[in-house]
């Protein structure tokens, strides 16, 4: 049976300092031995919605739309179960000039660290498989197709470990939307600092780490 790795981000990796961009991006990852767990969450949580509610949704929760109390139901059963949440967030105004231009190969940078830092503390189990299911976040194929290999290979060239990455939408993959969420409760931490959302998850969380000396 494969070993999960879930991923999503928070923020936007925009530069502009004339436009409305976040102050913090941060890249979030859920790791989970049995996938199933997280689906049951997912869906009990969907199926609490008003009708009215529930038919607009189109079946995907996304945690910026959603009520407070639908936030802080799955949020809370999400801080139950047997999983762990591993963080890298960037100031963005810490980040080197020359990668503010190259935005894809930052993002493969930095889920890149993350996934490295999983392996090397013995998170998950390397003789089993392993599979990473991104929220897809590109709609051009090159870019999804350089993610994918990219990471495939570092993976293998470093740790000496075969992982699967896919690339899939929240209504492809139920648990991503559970990251969504968890990701949206941290951002909400660095950006606003309201750690209301944050605290539900809290003792899931097995690492917030920062790039280029960043301080939240």
């Amino acid at each position: 049976m494969s070993q999960y790795i879930f991923l999503d981000e928070s923020g936007d990796l925009g530069f502009n300092p004339k436009k409305d961009n976040s102050k913090f991006f941060i890249v979030t990852i859920l790791f989970v031995p049995d996938k199933k767990s997280i689906e049951k969450l997912v869906k009990k949580t969907h199926s609490e919605l008003r009708k009215k509610v529930k038919r607009l949704s189109g079946g995907v929760l996304h945690a910026v739309k959603e009520k407070p109390a639908t936030r802080k139901r799955l949020l809370g059963r999400l801080g139950l179960l047997k999983c762990k949440v591993m963080v890298i967030y960037l100031n963005k105004a810490k980040v080197y000039s020359a990668l503010q231009d190259e935005k894809h190969v930052l993002y493969n940078y930095v889920v890149n660290i993350l996934l490295d830092r999983i392996m090397t503390k013995g998170h998950l189990d390397k003789t089993k498989p392993i599979t990473l299911v991104a929220a897809k976040r590109e709609t051009n194929r090159f870019l999804n197709s350089n993610f994918k290999s990219y990471l495939e290979s570092q993976i293998k060239t470093n740790h000496r470990i075969t992982i699967d990455v896919e690339i899939k939408s929240p209504s492809e993959e139920k648990a991503l939307q559970a990251v969504d969420f968890a990701s949206w409760a941290i951002f909400r931490k660095f950006e606003l600092r309201d750690e209301v959302y944050y605290l539900l998850i809290k003792k899931i969380i097995c690492e917030e780490s920062g790039l280029f000396n960043a301080k939240p």
